[in-house]
């Protein structure tokens, strides 16, 4: 693993709330072809009416947040940029209905923090049918250590996912449920997340019933396909043999 790739595992990234609304318009800019100055003078004009303050700290949000929305769509890490590219293909070739797990995959592939904390939300949503922000804080506490910085970021990440629509608030304040699971049944799209699953695991492979299954992916459901079906699809995904009759999916190392 590259430095790069090596911080992105462990820094937490995610510090403002990422509104999904705000990502697409970041996407549609970029397909549009502006160049990355354009773009970020462009989300300034559109979104400082909601970071209109007079505090000096919420002004900076604002440049926190463009921060977040450039990283993600318009300059990624090093090592991400052919999978944004598709990922920009699809955008445009999909209905907007159809695009939440495009920007689902690309967030957790820049933010594996996006990703650890949806694990333990999909895990929890499996045992139970409600879920608190601090459940989810105690959890990454352990992986990231500073629990008052952990604490305030799961807050972050976690209104995101209601804003998203993959998450409910309850008539309990601080609780949530699970939103109904979204279908994706187009193979393109299920190796691309897949991909981006693996960009957000510090050693690029999973399992591939689990990578399908994977807890952090509770937003959707995969079809069943085995890795071979999608390493075909994606030249960047390769298969690995894994017992009698299991295989790992992996990420293509660059030649």
């Amino acid at each position: 693993m590259n430095a790069s790739a090596k911080a992105r595992h462990t820094q937490i990234g995610i510090d403002r709330l990422v509104h999904l609304r705000w990502l697409e318009r970041t996407a549609y800019l970029q397909l549009a072809g502006n160049d990355a100055v354009t773009i970020k003078h462009l989300l300034r004009q559109e979104l400082q009416d909601s970071f209109r303050s007079t505090q000096i700290a919420v002004r900076g949000s604002l440049d926190k947040t463009l921060t977040i929305l450039l990283r993600i769509w318009v300059h990624p890490p090093r090592g991400l940029e052919a999978f944004q590219q598709d990922g920009l293909r699809l955008l445009a070739a999909l209905p907007r209905e159809h695009h939440l797990p495009i920007h689902w995959g690309m967030t957790m592939a820049v933010y594996p923090f996006w990703n650890a904390a949806a694990t333990h939300v999909g895990r929890l949503l499996r045992l139970q049918t409600t879920i608190t922000a601090q459940q989810v804080q105690r959890r990454l506490a352990e992986q990231y250590g500073d629990r008052e910085t952990v604490a305030r970021r799961v807050r972050y990440v976690v209104r995101s996912f209601v804003d998203w629509g993959v998450l409910c608030e309850t008539a309990e304040r601080g609780v949530y449920s699970a939103a109904p699971s979204r279908p994706v049944p187009q193979l393109e799209v299920v190796a691309w997340v897949v991909e981006g699953l693996l960009h957000a695991q510090p050693n690029g492979a999973v399992e591939i019933t689990g990578a399908l299954t994977a807890p952090s992916l509770f937003p959707f459901q995969l079809p069943l396909v085995t890795a071979e079906r999608l390493a075909a699809i994606s030249n960047r995904l390769e298969v690995l043999p894994h017992g009698l009759d299991q295989a790992m999916i992996l990420l293509r190392s660059p030649s």
